[in-house]
């Protein structure tokens, strides 16, 4: 099937919110993240990308502006099945408890945690295409804990994908890997994007990865600092522009521009 890219499935629309009544964490910020994107959300800490994020997910109201998903209001919006998430610290949980691979990938499964809820033949083969996905169907009756790091996120990944979302959000998905991991999971989320074009916005502080593997840039900082391509994201006076003079980007190639 044919896949309109032209589709937008998050449409950001002079949202501003802010905490108890403070000063504005974002500020009148308006986009649009279109079907098959992949979006790379970066900023300081304290920019707002966390904030945009829960608003997405609708874990809060924007005080201004308007949020539709799917063509639909926020408020309207009741197909979360969807909308996929990994969170920054999926791999921080209690590796002696005893689930195993299998068992994490069912919990992506909604009507199997309804009363009653029984694993369908359907369900059993969702289960296993999410972790050929993700190249893990190997490790299905293996405990979660005593996989590795990566190994763990990938797990997290093949969860949000036995959904069958459009679209998934992976908040600093890396954190705590090692670089090796870390270049192989973005391999991986590149086949995922472009192979089975699956709508991706990854929130990350590399700007080096988001330059390498991103459709688009996004660089928020209480304001939309920048929404545009990756390449020209990457240029020396974009990066000048919103990081300072001072500023020495490592791009993809290796090659250091001060």
């Amino acid at each position: 099937m044919q896949i309109d890219h032209s589709k937008n499935i998050i449409e950001i629309d002079n949202v501003s919110f802010g905490y108890g009544g403070n000063e504005k964490v974002i500020e009148n910020v308006s986009f649009n993240i279109h079907l098959g994107d992949y979006v790379g959300l970066i900023g300081p800490n304290g920019g707002g990308k966390s904030t945009i994020l829960k608003i997405i997910l609708g874990l809060l109201r924007p005080q201004k502006g308007e949020v539709r998903l799917f063509g639909k209001k926020l408020n309207e919006f009741n197909d979360w099945s969807k909308i996929g998430y990994v969170p920054q610290k999926a791999t921080n949980f209690d590796a002696k408890f005893p689930v195993t691979v299998a068992e994490v990938v069912a919990m992506g499964r909604p009507k199997l945690f309804r009363p009653f809820g029984i694993e369908s033949k359907e369900d059993k083969t969702i289960i296993k295409k999410a972790l050929d996905d993700v190249e893990m169907w190997a490790y299905r009756d293996r405990l979660l804990g005593d996989l590795s790091g990566g190994q763990q996120q990938r797990v997290f990944i093949a969860r949000a994908l036995a959904g069958e979302p459009e679209v998934i959000f992976l908040d600093e998905p890396t954190t705590g890997v090692d670089a090796k991991t870390q270049e192989k999971f973005y391999l991986f989320l590149r086949k995922l994007n472009r192979e089975n074009d699956l709508t991706l916005i990854l929130v990350s502080h590399d700007i080096n990865v988001v330059a390498s593997e991103a459709t688009e840039v996004i660089f928020l900082n209480k304001h939309l600092t920048y929404f545009d391509d990756p390449k020209k994201f990457a240029s020396d006076k974009n990066l000048k522009k919103l990081f300072g003079e001072n500023l020495k980007f490592f791009h993809p190639g290796g090659h250091n521009h001060a």
